[in-house]
């Protein structure tokens, strides 16, 4: 599979197969991930993976805890968000609940349905990706490049992944289990593992918005 390919094959995966990675490709996909360009390679990254008992004791103590404040550094989405994400946001909820048959006005299976990102979606590996406090939004496009890089080598190596902004909700108790150093704090997650294709929500396959909504080609005449 080449680097196409993986962008047309990789998606949010929210159902895996117990099966796991091995320690020994976990290992490489971080390693090989770090590759991605940062300005002046100051590679802002530090990862945690998880699984087995450690993983469990996360998961446990998420689901145990109380949501951080909302405030904005820890929010996924800007407030209020406006046109014409607003509606891609939308869109994109109503068509991955669409997959599970749960409607709208079911709140409580919807509330269930976001409680398992706590448990990184039944994937067999958890992975969390920290930042020094101290650093800026450059180093945060920083991240968001390893964070591509790492899912793009996932799927070219026949695994899964799901990127979760919702780890910085709970960064207070996973910094605490996870003895997390200061000024670290949680950047994101992402669920990895294999696919489970029986699953029906993976079946969503996100659009995209036509070339002409977001870009121009000035001086190609």
């Amino acid at each position: 599979m080449n680097v196409s390919q993986a962008m047309q094959a990789r998606r949010s995966v929210r159902a895996f197969l117990p099966q796991a990675p091995s320690p020994d490709e976990v290992q490489r996909l971080i390693a090989d991930a770090a590759q991605a360009a940062s300005g002046g390679n100051l590679q802002p990254w530090r990862v945690v993976a998880l699984a087995g008992a450690p993983l469990g004791q996360l998961t446990h103590a998420i689901a145990n805890a109380q949501p951080q404040d909302e405030d904005v550094p820890n929010q996924s989405y800007p407030p209020n968000l406006w046109e014409p994400y607003r509606s891609r946001r939308f869109k994109n909820g109503e068509d991955r609940y669409k997959t599970i048959d749960v409607p709208r006005e079911d709140k409580t299976a919807r509330l269930e349905q976001l409680a398992k990102n706590g448990r990184f979606f039944g994937a067999p590996v958890g992975v969390l990706v920290l930042a020094d406090e101290r650093m800026g939004y450059a180093q945060w496009v920083d991240l968001g490049i390893y964070l591509q890089s790492f899912m793009l080598l996932a799927t070219e190596r026949g695994m899964a992944t799901c990127a979760q902004g919702y780890w910085r909700r709970f960064g207070d108790t996973v910094e605490r289990e996870l003895n997390v150093p200061e000024p670290y704090r949680v950047a994101y997650g992402i669920a990895l593992g294999f696919e489970d294709t029986a699953a029906p929500i993976n079946n969503l396959r996100a659009d995209r918005a036509p070339f002409a909504d977001w870009a121009q080609m000035r001086g190609f005449e």
